[in-house]
């Protein structure tokens, strides 16, 4: 059965931010094949099937992009700024997963890389995914206490 809102409704994404547990831990990154920000650095994420949770959908979204295979996620957050998203209303829920060491990764589907990088060396990153780095350092933080 279909409904009518009258109201629009929003896309919903996901975000995974694996870090590594090291003395100097890394993030995975990878470079964005497609507009918008294309050649620009960001999480593995995309849009939510219908038949799926946000957490399934990062831990999806992270192998299709990364070839990288995580089955504990933690959630960092939600984001939700009107403008985070120049191709319209979207809403990002951002997970953290912490793997040992960097594993091997190939950028795959509309990532055009995909790489390790020590969290106080990133690159400008695309979207509002500085923000979400810093949160994502925080519970790892707390995740690791």
């Amino acid at each position: 059965m279909e409904y009518t809102y009258k109201y629009p409704r929003p896309a919903v994404t996901a975000d995974c931010i694996v870090m590594t547990n090291e003395p100097q831990p890394k993030v995975l990154l990878i470079q964005r094949g497609a507009a918008p920000f294309k050649g620009a650095w960001a999480f593995p994420g995309g849009f939510m099937n219908m038949d799926e949770t946000t957490e399934q959908c990062a831990i999806r979204e992270l192998e299709e992009e990364t070839g990288l295979k995580v089955t504990t996620v933690h959630q960092v957050g939600a984001y939700s700024k009107v403008d985070r998203d120049p191709r319209g209303r979207t809403i990002t829920v951002a997970y953290l997963a912490i793997i040992d060491s960097p594993q091997e990764v190939h950028g795959q589907d509309d990532a055009a890389k995909a790489e390790w990088f020590p969290i106080n060396e990133l690159p400008t990153l695309a979207f509002d995914h500085a923000e979400i780095m810093a949160d994502a350092i925080r519970k790892m933080h707390l995740l690791m206490e």
